[in-house]
């Protein structure tokens, strides 16, 4: 891509992810319910996709996001925006997060500042992708990624562990 595109993708990539993130966290208690489905059975689900991608990521193995795209593919919205920036772990958080909120309006507007924050945060490195490739190098990049892998492949457990005791604790 040009440096224009990738800045655009970067742009809409964010609006996109912050919009699904934004109506998970307002609606997404209310969606799962309207569903049958148990925030603990959307923890566990959560868990074993992040899982899942996690060990991808560890082993290095190819996945779907990690084919070159065509000129004429737009990854705005899959995979970038959809699951990578606004997947399955990122959806789950903002909806137990909002969840402990118990509707105080104070709570919310943290928990929607701090989504926003961290977005931002996604965004300046998407942005600035270029440099930090530079600076890490290819080598650095694989270190990063498999570290993060692990943390990612860690929170995926305790997702899993944290919905099989609500679970348990509830029967």
């Amino acid at each position: 891509m040009t440096a224009a595109k990738r800045r655009a993708t970067a742009w809409a990539a964010i609006t996109m992810a912050g919009a699904i993130l934004l109506l998970f966290a307002f609606t997404g208690e209310m969606w799962l319910t309207a569903l049958g489905i148990s925030l603990p059975a959307f923890r566990i689900a959560g868990g074993l996709l992040l899982f899942m991608l996690a060990t991808q990521m560890v082993f290095g193995r190819p996945s779907a996001q990690d084919t070159e795209p065509s000129p004429q593919d737009d990854i705005t919205v899959f995979p970038l925006a959809f699951p990578l920036i606004a997947g399955p772990g990122a959806m789950t958080s903002v909806i137990l997060l909002m969840g402990k909120s118990a509707g105080d309006v104070a709570q919310g507007a943290v928990i929607v500042t701090m989504l926003l924050a961290a977005l931002s945060v996604v965004l300046a490195a998407m942005l600035q992708a270029e440099r930090i490739v530079g600076i890490l190098k290819v080598t650095g990049c694989h270190v990063v990624a498999r570290v993060m892998a692990i943390n990612l492949a860690a929170l995926a457990v305790q997702f899993i562990v944290d919905g099989a005791h609500d679970i348990l604790a509830h029967w």
